[in-house]
């Protein structure tokens, strides 16, 4: 293995959502940037319809991490697969990646929608998402994440 990282928050999320729960993660927030860097740092950001967001699940303990095979949510319906296969807080280093649509730029606040991040998140990094770098050739995964997933971005149940 190399040697360990260190790096720190570039930004937090601010609104949006204050508890992480598993579906209905549509809705607004704001990525602040540090007010340590200068306003260029966002320079022509706003031209670009989505970003890609790298976070930290703060809120979960490093005993969260589960380094084996499990059912995704516990659902014995779906196979249990490993450690890598799922895209949530048991993971090594907590971190996940988001790609939000960018509503506008005010400032070193970017106003977003559909980030899967809570009130409070630290970001470690971001960019514009550019569609010439996203996956080449067909997609394919198996159908139980389209199950497990046909509510995630759906409206909350009050």
């Amino acid at each position: 293995m190399t040697q360990s990282l260190e790096i720190k928050p570039i930004g937090i999320v601010v609104g949006g959502r204050t508890e992480a729960t598993d579906d209905h993660w549509s809705g607004s927030a704001i990525i602040r940037l540090s007010r340590d860097f200068p306003l260029e740092v966002v320079r022509g950001l706003e031209e670009f319809s989505h970003l890609l967001v790298v976070w930290h699940f703060h809120e979960a303990s490093p005993s969260d991490v589960a380094l084996h095979a499990r059912s995704p949510r516990n659902n014995p319906r779906w196979p249990a697969t490993g450690t890598f296969v799922h895209r949530n807080h048991r993971r090594p280093n907590q971190l996940a990646q988001s790609f939000p649509r960018l509503l506008k730029v005010v400032g070193l606040d970017l106003h977003v929608t559909d980030l899967d991040a809570i009130d409070g998140t630290p970001v470690y990094d971001l960019g514009p998402y550019f569609a010439e770098m996203g996956p080449r050739g067909e997609v394919r995964e198996p159908k139980w994440p389209a199950e497990m997933l046909s509510d995630y971005w759906g409206e909350a149940q009050n």
